[in-house]
């Protein structure tokens, strides 16, 4: 069994190393070359100078030296930082700045938008550029070079607790936070995650999302366990994914909701429909109009539904034979995962009631970097010890609200601080958002709380509208399916809604943006 999140990939490769483990666009490499790649970049990191327990910062696209990168750097004895490629040189800078990061790996092209805003925080990383060289000083050095580096034969890390990865969340409190994930914790998703998709050495999984989002990388994770195949993809439109999973005959799709609503209005062809085995959602709720048009196409194909925060990687699935019965849920705990709902002051909700969700076990994270005061806000000490053994454990406290039915099966309601308080009652905007989906009136939409002179908060609904879109239609709607205080006092229609960097509808920028609306109106 892999104790080490780049064992996940020599292991496999010692069992089966003809097997294809990763393919980009023309490029594959089979499990033997691609241990035999990440030890001689591993080596190449160490000859370069770093140390146990120093960072290595990936700035890239999706591409076979990104995800060497990641894994050699663990073997090297380092930590990997996957830095989103859609972030721009300012929140680049903070991550670097914030991780301390001796190693960027990146492109020239890339190299050259963040250079100055790096410079002007003092970070002087040993730098590698994939792709043509860079004349940027003796710290550089070509990634040829580095993947000619001596053979690393064996990790320098020695106790699964070590740290393997620090994931930045997309700052939705402020600036990014890093988030500190040990190798156990990612060897044990990857096993837990593999388990209830029943991941097989003939799966072909496509990655779409990004490898700095924990569900991205997963997809990585999930493959090598199972001596899989991933394939790397960047998509610019729905329809290009489709096109891969035809190509490619891809088994298992990961997405989230946004991805999910795009793709559901496309027609899917034969192929893709044939082969694909299972999908998975996650990042937020599924809208239940979006669930419909998918089971349409895809009738043979496994359906999962699941719930995580990077914290704790993933806490909860929902298995296929529930979807139909209840796909308003979330389900229960996923393997080696404990997930109680407890009240304020940590005793357990009764079924039905409203509580915060509390994951506990081997994949909580170790805390965020470098920042003890969030760490102990949002991990505290487990609810529930065991009575009369003296424990040390920290639970991950999500600050999401949800209930519990009685046979066990858990529910979202809302995000504690995305909650919206208007006339005297707490209102969440999944609720509302779902109606709008019902209406079959729109494409995407967002509910939003801002501060109203009356009624405390006004909820204005964003939506990009479909086909048939009306406002009468869907006010009318809106006003038969909800209770009158949660009907929306604005809707605002826009031709698409901001994303943060891992693809999810940014309701904290919109809320912003919108602060004044009614303020200023009024």
């Amino acid at each position: 069994m892999s104790r080490l999140l780049h064992e996940l990939i020599l292991r496999t490769a010692d069992r089966t190393p003809e097997a294809e483990a990763l393919k980009f666009k023309t490029e594959s490499l089979t499990y033997g070359q691609l241990a035999s790649l990440i030890q001689r970049v591993a080596g190449g990191l160490i000859d370069s100078g770093l140390q146990p327990g120093q960072r290595v910062a990936v700035y890239s696209a999706k591409s076979i030296e990104t995800v060497v990168s990641l894994f050699a750097a663990t073997l090297a004895g380092g930590v990997g930082v996957p830095i989103n490629p859609v972030l721009k040189a300012p929140q680049v800078a903070h991550i670097m700045q914030d991780s301390d990061a001796s190693v960027l790996v990146t492109t020239a092209a890339r190299w050259d938008q963040c250079r100055e805003a790096l410079a002007a925080t003092g970070c002087q990383p040993t730098l590698i550029l994939m792709g043509e060289p860079l004349d940027v000083g003796a710290t550089c050095r070509g990634w040829d070079e580095i993947a000619q580096g001596p053979v690393c034969a064996g990790s320098r890390r020695s106790i699964d607790m070590d740290v393997a990865a620090i994931l930045y969340t997309s700052g939705s409190t402020g600036r990014p936070k890093g988030v500190v994930l040990s190798h156990r914790n990612m060897v044990t998703g990857a096993e837990s995650v593999a388990e209830y998709l029943d991941n097989r050495p003939s799966d072909k999984l496509l990655a779409v999302l990004p490898l700095s989002f924990d569900y991205g990388f997963s997809q990585l994770t999930t493959a090598f366990h199972s001596g899989a195949s991933a394939v790397l993809f960047d998509y610019l439109l729905p329809k290009d994914i489709l096109r891969m999973l035809a190509a490619e005959l891809i088994t298992g799709l990961a997405g989230v909701p946004t991805v999910w609503t795009q793709l559901a209005s496309l027609e899917w062809p034969g192929a893709a429909v044939e082969s694909l085995r299972y999908i998975t959602n996650s990042g937020g709720a599924m809208p239940g109009e979006t669930l419909k048009r998918l089971r349409a196409h895809l009738r043979s194909t496994s359906v999962y539904l699941m719930y995580g925060l990077t914290e704790a990687f993933r806490s909860t699935y929902l298995p296929p034979d529930q979807v139909d019965s209840r796909p308003d849920s979330i389900g229960k705990a996923i393997p080696n995962a404990e997930i109680l709902v407890v009240r304020s002051d940590g005793s357990p909700c009764e079924p039905g009631e409203e509580g915060e969700l509390v994951h506990r076990g081997s994949l909580v994270a170790l805390g965020y970097w470098k920042d003890p005061g969030r760490t102990a806000e949002r991990f505290r000490p487990c609810p529930l010890p065991q009575a009369g053994v003296p424990t040390t454990e920290l639970a991950v406290w999500s600050g999401d609200t949800v209930r519990c039915d009685e046979e066990g099966f858990i529910y979202f309601v809302g995000r504690r601080d995305e909650m919206i308080k208007t006339s005297g009652y707490r209102v969440s905007p999944t609720e509302i958002e779902e109606q709008v989906y019902d209406s079959g009136l729109v494409i995407e939409t967002a509910a939003v709380g801002v501060p109203h002179p009356t009624l405390g908060q006004g909820i204005i609904v964003v939506l990009v509208p479909g086909e048939d879109f009306s406002e009468d239609a869907l006010v009318r709607y809106l006003s038969a399916n909800l209770p009158n205080f949660m009907v929306p006092q604005r809707l605002e229609v826009r031709e698409e809604l901001p994303r943060s960097p891992n693809g999810k509808i940014d309701r904290k920028s919109l809320a912003a943006e919108l602060a004044e609306f009614f303020t200023a109106t009024a």
